[in-house]
């Protein structure tokens, strides 16, 4: 009777031990994560770079991330680097005022606005989104002699980069006419480029099918549905709930699409937890690629965080992606495995990096740090 006593008691043991190391191992090390937001913005901060100026849409996708961090941290660290930039940009957006990518920036103008009263000077942010929204110019008029640019945003990586800043600047303002203009001009680029039976945005016209000379396919025959331009696109679904009003009418079309393009995504994901810069097509690069993850990861944690996701489902594959964005951290905090500038699925390495790439990274770990 002893012997079998022992015996029991020694099973409990060995089952208890297990289950605690399982806990440990799906239990977030919060500290760490900040630690690794941290590394990567000081890594950044101290390696500028930019396509334009450091007004564009890349430094408007890096500081949309820092923006957030600050946001979910509190950290003083990540507002100095808004602060800091900001005053260097004298508040203002890149020139092109017809294009979605140069308004990008002012997304951290108005969180910075949010923080301090009369800290930031939202008169430019003003003149470009009534200038881009209210004023002609050859893309919104179809006028522009190259046939994809026929709508205000022609590419589906528009929606990440004026949407939410307009969701923003309605929301500090009270001006709904903002709201109801990106709404405007969102169905025109969902209508364009969405693809209803896989569930993705096509880049732009070039990659859709059956309406141009040759339809653009991948090795495997199957549609070129690239990565991180779906990554613009979900990511800036949740950066638009975030503030769009509930009570909005055309609240519900943002949601479901979200949700449906959320479920979509999380099947994509490969084994390592993190996506392919080519969706239907992992094998053309088969390896995991940071900017596009790392919006995904983003993007789905703050649905399970809000309650939109299930969280037995979703949490898993959460996690499994924040393992694998950690690992493509080097040591001095720089974030590899990005795709460089682009359009379309490219490979990356362990040494690519851009400040977008950053930006990503610091959107996923600001909502891993809510998870439970």
């Amino acid at each position: 009777m002893k012997s079998k006593l022992l015996q029991s008691k020694g099973t409990a043991l060995i089952l208890f031990l297990a289950c605690s190391t399982l806990l440990a191992q799906n239990t977030l090390d919060k500290v760490q994560i900040e630690k690794a937001m941290v590394k990567a913005l000081e890594w950044q901060e101290a390696h500028p770079i930019f396509a334009l100026a450091p007004t564009d849409w890349t430094n408007g996708a890096y500081y949309v991330g820092v923006s957030k961090a600050h946001q979910a941290t509190k950290n003083p660290i990540f507002l100095a680097a808004l602060k800091t930039m900001g005053y260097y940009n004298e508040w203002k957006p890149l020139y092109r005022t017809y294009h979605a990518d140069d308004v990008a920036i002012s997304y951290m103008y108005l969180y910075a606005n949010s923080t301090r009263k009369n800290l930031v000077d939202l008169g430019p942010t003003k003149v470009f989104l009534d200038t881009h929204l209210y004023e002609p110019n050859p893309w919104k008029d179809g006028t522009d002699k190259k046939k994809e640019k026929k709508i205000l945003w022609w590419w589906c990586d528009a929606l990440f980069m004026a949407p939410p800043v307009l969701t923003v600047y309605a929301k500090q303002t009270g001006e709904q006419k903002y709201l109801d203009a990106m709404h405007k001009y969102y169905m025109e680029t969902y209508n364009l480029l969405y693809d209803k039976e896989e569930k993705l945005f096509a880049r732009d016209t070039r990659f859709q099918w059956g309406v141009n000379d040759e339809d653009l396919k991948e090795p495997n025959g199957k549609k070129i549905f690239w990565a991180r331009g779906n990554g613009w696109v979900l990511g800036g679904l949740a950066l638009i709930l975030t503030d769009l009003p509930k009570e909005y009418e055309h609240y519900d079309f943002y949601l479901n699409l979200y949700k449906e393009m959320a479920a979509r995504i999380a099947s994509l994901q490969q084994e390592d937890g993190l996506w392919r810069t080519s969706l239907l097509s992992p094998e053309s690069f088969d390896h995991g690629e940071v900017s596009a993850s790392g919006f995904y990861t983003y993007a789905l944690a703050w649905g399970v965080n809000n309650g939109i996701l299930d969280e037995t489902k979703y949490t898993p594959k959460v996690k499994k992606a924040w393992k694998a964005l950690v690992a493509c951290q080097h040591e001095n905090g720089m974030v590899g495995w990005v795709q460089d500038i682009g359009a379309s699925p490219e490979p990356a390495t362990k040494d690519s990096w851009q400040n977008y790439g950053t930006g990503a990274f610091l959107l996923a770990g600001s909502e891993l740090l809510k998870l439970e």
